[in-house]
């Protein structure tokens, strides 16, 4: 399980618990190995979330985009932000495979429904894998009968290991507060290593919370929290086909004076696996956290920070423990957020490497031992203005072009 700091997060009243996805009360899970994979690893998961429970999707951007996405999109739009169920397989993306993409998503949903007992509106569906190769529904189709008998309360880790691709580890986050007189906890699994970029990415999340909210209260909770992280992270400037977030939230209503409380907790989960989605980035050896201050507003100061993160000459120069502060300074640049050069300030760590605009001496050998650490943070400051963000990417190496120049092979 990957841990990594939260980071750019206010105080808070949320602490780590152990879990996953099932720490919070009511919710159940599964993970098993069908024969999905050809490497025989676990490759079909399930999370089930207790009734009346209410749900929340991000989607991908991209126009090609897998028949699970537009079925999640329009279960959740039809039901009113309703939904019981997500099962996820892993091995095929089932994107680009014409009428028989959104067949089968129908069909796994369908015989999943029945052996719950649920209406198959309230399934939902993710794949994650190759494009362009469908699901083998036979083998799909004879696991739900596993898939279910082992579902349970301690099975959070056995879904997050299921869903992998390329990821080199699993992804879970749970974290407990105490808001008002009750124990709230959310929980979540994510993956993700390749093909990832803000506006959503090759990434799927799946979310988990024992509060009651109401649907479109619930949307806009997860709509913000999804901009401030899986939005704010990149690997290589790529967007799939399949990246979905879904977010469950179940139990007894919670009062509308913790609701803030309830979405810093959001999204500091969602931050939690998105900075290890970049962290675990295709041959990544270090996290990279872009800090920007004094933008315009906060949309603007995430906009520069995703820049940055995601320049390839910034990466590359992360890598090669270069402090080549010129590129991070073009990155801004070319943001397309308006600011002043003349006021910029740069740091990386603990070492200025501008003010005013103007370059600073500093020690190069000190600068690029900071960038040999697990993470890696560069801080901009642009201006006067109010606006601050954070963005998070990973260094880019040459073992990233051989997992991917490999990847069907």
């Amino acid at each position: 399980m990957v841990q990594v700091s939260l980071g750019c997060a206010m105080h808070s009243p949320w602490q780590m618990v152990t879990g996953g996805v099932t720490a919070p009360q009511g919710f159940q899970a599964s993970g098993v190995a069908v024969g999905l994979k050809p490497s025989g690893k676990p490759d079909l998961a399930l999370l089930v979330a207790p009734e009346p429970a209410v749900c929340a999707g991000s989607f991908t951007t991209s126009v090609v985009r897998a028949a699970c996405v537009d079925l999640c999109a329009e279960r959740l739009a039809a039901k009113g932000g309703v939904a019981r169920a997500v099962l996820i397989n892993s091995g095929q993306a089932n994107a680009c495979t014409g009428d028989r993409g959104l067949i089968d998503s129908q069909r796994a949903t369908q015989a999943l429904a029945d052996l719950l007992g649920l209406d198959a509106e309230g399934v939902l569906i993710c794949s994650t894998g190759v494009i362009g190769v469908p699901i083998p529904m036979p083998t799909l189709l004879a696991g739900l009968d596993p898939l279910v008998e082992t579902m349970s309360a301690q099975a959070g880790a056995a879904a997050a290991n299921a869903i992998l691709t390329t990821d080199l580890v699993d992804k879970q986050v749970a974290l407990e507060a105490n808001l008002g007189e009750r124990k709230v906890r959310i929980g979540g699994m994510a993956k993700g290593s390749g093909m990832i970029h803000p506006d959503m990415a090759t990434m799927l999340g799946f979310f988990s919370c024992d509060a009651g909210v109401e649907p479109s209260l619930w949307n806009a909770m997860v709509s913000r929290a999804v901009q401030r992280s899986f939005n704010a992270i990149t690997v290589d400037g790529d967007t799939s086909t399949n990246d979905t977030v879904l977010a469950f939230a179940a139990g007894a209503p919670l009062d509308s004076a913790h609701h803030a409380a309830l979405e810093q907790g959001l999204i500091e989960a969602m931050q939690h696996l998105a900075k290890a989605i970049a962290r675990d980035g295709e041959g990544a050896t270090c996290l990279i956290e872009v800090q920007v201050e004094g933008a315009p507003d906060a949309p603007a100061a995430r906009r520069v920070a995703r820049t940055i993160a995601g320049s390839s000459l910034v990466k590359t120069a992360v890598h090669g423990r270069d402090p080549n502060w010129g590129r991070i300074v073009a990155a801004a640049g070319r943001s397309g957020v308006a600011f002043d050069p003349d006021a910029v300030a740069l740091w990386i760590g603990p070492h200025q490497l501008m003010q005013s605009g103007q370059p600073l001496s500093f020690d190069r050998e000190a600068a690029s031992a900071v960038l040999r650490q697990e993470t890696v943070v560069i801080r901009i400051h642009l201006g006067a203005g109010p606006g601050q963000g954070c963005a998070w990417g990973c260094d880019l190496s040459d073992q990233y072009v051989r997992i991917n120049a490999d990847y069907t092979t």
